[in-house]
Order: structure tokens, then sequence, then C-alpha cells
């Protein structure tokens, strides 16, 4: 009697599975009509605009605190080395030893000055500055968080039209997010920047990334410029305190000499009294130079769509609003092909 009870219900569950295992498969799903993936598109549209605008709020943020510690690094570093007393001298010796090789194609003294002094801008402010944070890295970070704002909306763009995934994966494949080949490598669609699992290790997004450096090494900083205005002048004003004992005298003094004894040597005709009354000009007229030169290169750097802290950002941007703008005009719908997993 046991043996009864328990083949019956066997039965039944034999029953049910056979009749699951019959049931068909369920249809693909059909492809979206044109007007739904317009209205989807337009979602993308204003997904990326928002994503765009997150972006930039972190970009100009992080390029205000950027700023602020290259003013404060210039104000306790480099303004005091340039007006110091004794490295008035070296550069008094510099200028002379610049005169003393000129002609013969060489540079002229205030353009070798002025790159010594952004070479030393650079080493005291610049540099150091960079350690914690730069405008290369605030424009990498931008881009990488503007494709994080845009994927967080995918989700719900999706629920909203219920549209299946394997066609809006495609949709986005669509999307030529990075076009800088050939070769192919140089180039990515948004599908896969989204789905990469480090974007360091994309080599399209690295593509980028050095494109974006090129452009923004071809033009000198703001701050250069400034420094250049700054050599300009120092160069005239030095390069007079050696005549009365003449360049060639200067340099002859200084050779073999310890380099105190050099340096008092070479400007002698320039007296620490005389530097300690001029010191307060000279500060006030490097600071206020400086501060144009800073507040033009943050300008530039923000808003320059080239090279700036957001080129990486409009880049992307540009290129997603581009494709979908111009696929819409065209009323295309996703190519239904299956997606590497």
């Amino acid at each position: 009697m046991k043996s009864t009870h328990l083949i019956l219900p066997l039965c039944l569950l034999l029953a049910v599975a056979g009749c699951a295992a019959k049931r068909p498969a369920p249809p693909p799903p059909q492809p979206l009509p044109p007007a739904v993936w317009q209205r989807i598109d337009q979602d993308l549209l204003n997904a990326s605009v928002a994503a765009t605008a997150s972006a930039n709020d972190y970009a100009r943020r992080s390029m205000r605190v950027w700023r602020e510690q290259v003013q404060q690094r210039t104000e306790n570093d480099f303004i005091p080395w340039f007006t110091g007393y004794w490295t008035q001298q070296w550069l008094t010796l510099k200028v002379a030893w610049y005169k003393m090789n000129g002609g013969n194609g060489a540079e002229p003294p205030e353009k070798r000055l002025a790159l010594y002094l952004q070479e030393q801008y650079h080493q005291r402010v610049i540099d150091p500055v960079a350690e914690q944070i730069d405008p290369e890295g605030i424009r990498d970070r931008a881009s990488e968080l503007y494709l994080q704002l845009l994927g967080q909306q995918l989700p719900v763009i999706i629920q909203r039209y219920n549209a299946p995934p394997e066609q809006f994966s495609q949709r986005l494949n669509r999307i030529p997010v990075i076009a800088l080949g050939p070769p192919e490598a140089r180039n990515a669609s948004l599908y896969q920047l989204l789905r990469a699992k480090s974007l360091a290790q994309q080599p399209a997004w690295q593509s980028l990334r050095e494109h974006l450096h090129q452009q923004a090494s071809r033009a000198p900083g703001k701050t250069d410029v400034g420094l250049s205005s700054v050599a300009t002048q120092a160069s005239e004003k030095l390069g007079a305190t050696l005549a009365p004992r003449g360049a060639a005298s200067a340099i002859a003094a200084a050779v073999g000499k310890a380099a105190g004894t050099m340096i008092s040597v070479a400007v002698a005709g320039y007296g620490m009294i005389t530097h300690d009354r001029e010191q307060p000009q000279m500060v006030e007229q490097l600071r206020v130079i400086l501060g144009v030169a800073l507040n033009e290169e943050w300008q530039e750097l923000m808003e320059n769509r080239q090279s700036g802290a957001m080129a990486g950002v409009y880049y992307l941007s540009g290129q997603v609003e581009d494709s979908l703008l111009g696929s819409r005009g065209q009323g295309q719908e996703p190519l239904l092909i299956r997606l590497p997993p």
C-alpha cells in the first residue's frame, strides 16, 4: 500500500515535467518601432547632457583646488626665491654669461633666462602640486565620470521603454564614441567602453588620452608666457647692473672661484641696500604678473574644448550626441546582430 502512495505522486511529477518539456520556446523579442527608438535616442541625448553637466561641476571644483594650491606655492616659494637677494645675484651672473656667449645663432639672453625661470617655476610650483592634483588627471577623471554617469542612466531607459537588452546593446554598439583610427584598435563604441572592466586597458581609451595630451602640449601655458615677460624685464634690469664693471670682467672674475665669492664679485654694483629698497615693488609686480597669468591659464584650462580639463568629456559627449542626432535624422533602427558576451 505504501508503494502505491509513492508511485502516484511520482507519476504526477513526471507528467508535469513532460508537459513543461513540450512547451514551445518563447518567440524572440520583436524590434521596437522607429518612433520608440527616436524617444530612446532623445533620452540618451538628455542623459549625455546631464552627465556632461555633472562632469563639468567636478572639473570646475577640482580645477579651483589646483589653482589655489598653485597660488599658494607661488606665493610661498617662487616669489620669495625669485626676489631674494642671492637669487638676483645669481640671475645677474647668468645674464652676464648669456651676453658673453651671445651671437652665432644663440638665443637672446632674455629668452634663455625665460626658459630658466620656467624650469624653476615648474620645479618649485607646478610639479609639487601635480603630485596631488593636476589638470591632466582632472581631465581623465572627468571623462571617466561622464561615462559612469551616462551608464547609470541606461537601465532606467531600458525599463522605461521595455527595450530588449540585446537590441539596446546593439544601439550602443553603433555609437562610435572614440574614432581615432586607423588602426581599428584606436576606435571604440559606447558599448565597448561601458562594458570594459578597466578603461586603462582599452587601447582606444589610451589613444584618446594621448591625443588630448598632445593637444595640450602644443601651446605654452599662460604662466610660461607671463614668466617670459618677467624674464624680459629682469634681463634688462639685471644686465644694467653689470654696466659699471662690464659683462666680460664679471665673468672673468667668476671663473674658478667659490659660489659665494663668484656671485658677490660678479654683481658688486648691485648692493643689498638697493635690493632691500626695491624688493617690495619687485614682489608686488611679480605677484600681479603671475596672478593674471594663472587666472588666464585656469580660464583656458576650463574653456578650451580641445585640450582643457573638459576636453575628454567634450570629445566623448560630442561623439555620442552627433551619432544620436544623425541616426535620428535618418530614422535608423539598430542592427540586430549578436554581441559577444
